[in-house]
């Protein structure tokens, strides 16, 4: 049998290049194909801040130039092969040697550069997709340009195209990008009131279009959640499914994980020492007994921040203690300091991003909270799971179709949950969760073994992705 060929384009890819949950999604899901069926690759940028220890094992493949606007730019591509997957990073210091990955003057220009690369490298990696998948914004352009520029270069090749946020969509002004992209008039497939949106693009050329969750698929087409692209998505049902996500089990594992204090696999006495040491190290009570209610998250409105801060003295008189750790919005950073400042021994406020603590903070808990006002898929809430940590979520896209409200008569159910994004609600919602917790030690049990056996490794997602490949590329027949 022949293997299908696979190219992912994205900007950020774990354990590379990372800014948030993409770069897990393209360092997990493209090694959770068999290698026996599907001959996957990734290509992204090559930033700056690629750790040392993988720069220094790529090679060059090949230099070319493609034309932006009236300039023939410079091309490198370097590979590097981790876990059966082959990495193709795409090299050119003036766009990518820099700081960040992204919050530039000019993200619009790098982005269609880096676009057009995906499109011109293939000769020079001799490898030529049945499917090219790409991956939000940044590499929306790439099916609207194979559809309009390179169709006659490759006439085998579908495009799938993956919203991972509908919020992020690449508008810019048409004189803004005429040049680069060079074109001479604004195509309707990328005109969004007299703009060009590069999401919109893709929409309108991709062979298919997924979402990160099947619950976000349906919220999209809602004018609330879709982000001026509603009537867009509402055109394209008949191309549309929502996938869920997945974690790497090999990355989130309470079994293995080198960053917690304590190994355990379905022992509460062991997850209890994980809490007693960071308690310990944080400089709070030290109680076994004590729920560590924790919140992993960037802190911004669409998390759900702004609930939290409007009953945060309300939830900091329950018998618990509270655990924040994420960087953000200014005007919350400051807000949750001065509340742990005001109850030191309630409440820690971790105003950064540290990887291996998020671990530490996993094991710990026994309550996770995650009531954002709208979540794609959200990967948090399935890590909490894996470690024992119950959720605590609002009924929203990726929330609702992992964390189902635990039923006490039926023993059913993985967490806590709230419909509407009201604070009263996350505020009873929380009450029950630790009353439950101090109160009733047989149904908290129940509920604890039932998050550990949920289960989102990506080997069911990349099954599904697996089906649809074959769909639009004529393997199967439906």
């Amino acid at each position: 049998m022949q293997k299908l060929k696979v190219l992912f384009a994205a900007s950020e890819a774990f354990p590379f290049a990372k800014s948030g949950g993409l770069a897990d999604v393209i360092g997990a899901l493209p090694k959770a194909f068999s290698p026996d069926e599907v001959d996957v690759r990734v290509v992204i940028p090559k930033y700056g801040s690629i750790p040392k220890e993988f720069v220094d094992k790529m090679w060059l493949v090949d230099v070319f130039y493609v034309r932006i606007g009236y300039t023939d730019v410079y091309a490198g591509i370097m590979t590097y092969k981790k876990d059966h997957v082959t990495y193709y990073f795409v090299d050119n210091e003036y766009y990518f040697k820099r700081p960040g990955l992204y919050g530039y003057y000019d993200d619009g220009e790098r982005f269609v550069y880096f676009s057009r690369v995906v499109l011109e490298m293939l000769p020079f990696i001799d490898f030529y997709p049945d499917v090219l998948h790409c991956h939000d914004w940044q590499t929306a352009l790439v099916p609207f340009l194979l559809k309009e520029q390179y169709q006659h270069h490759y006439l085998n090749t579908k495009t799938v195209f993956t919203i991972h946020n509908m919020k992020f969509q690449g508008r810019y002004g048409f004189h803004d990008l005429q040049g680069v992209l060079n074109i001479d008039y604004l195509p309707p497939s990328l005109e969004y009131y007299g703009e060009i949106n590069l999401m919109k693009g893709a929409l309108c050329s991709a062979d298919l279009v997924t979402t990160v969750s099947p619950s976000y698929a349906e919220e999209l087409k809602d004018p609330y959640y879709g982000e001026g692209l509603d009537g867009v998505m509402r055109d394209i049902t008949y191309k549309t499914v929502g996938i869920l996500n997945g974690i790497d089990t090999s990355v989130y594992s309470p079994k293995t994980d080198p960053h917690i204090y304590k190994n355990y696999i379905n022992s509460i006495e062991k997850k209890r020492m994980n809490k007693t040491r960071l308690q310990e190290d944080l400089g709070l009570p030290v109680d076994p007994q004590v729920p560590m209610l924790v919140m992993i998250s960037r802190l911004d409105e669409q998390k759900g921040i702004d609930l939290i801060t409007a009953v945060i003295h309300e939830i900091l008189q329950l018998d618990l203690q509270f655990v924040v750790l994420g960087t953000g919005n200014s005007h919350y950073e400051y807000l949750l300091s001065d509340v742990a400042a005001t109850y030191p021994n309630k409440m820690r406020s971790l105003i950064q991003f540290d990887e291996p603590l998020s671990h530490k903070l996993y094991a710990a808990a026994d309550l996770f909270l995650m009531p954002s006002k709208f979540e794609p898929c959200g990967l948090s809430q399935m890590i909490a799971l894996r470690y024992g940590a119950i959720p605590i979520v609002r009924e929203t896209g990726g929330l609702r179709d992992t964390v189902q409200y635990f039923n006490a008569s039926e023993k059913t159910g993985n967490g806590f949950t709230f419909a509407t994004y009201n604070a009263h609600d996350l505020l009873f919602t929380i009450q029950k969760a630790v009353g439950m917790y101090h109160h009733d030690p047989d149904n908290w049990a129940a509920l604890e073994l039932n998050a550990t056996k949920s289960d989102f490794h990506w080997r069911k997602s990349a099954s599904e992705y697996l089906y649809f490949y074959k769909k639009i590329t004529g393997n199967i027949k439906i």
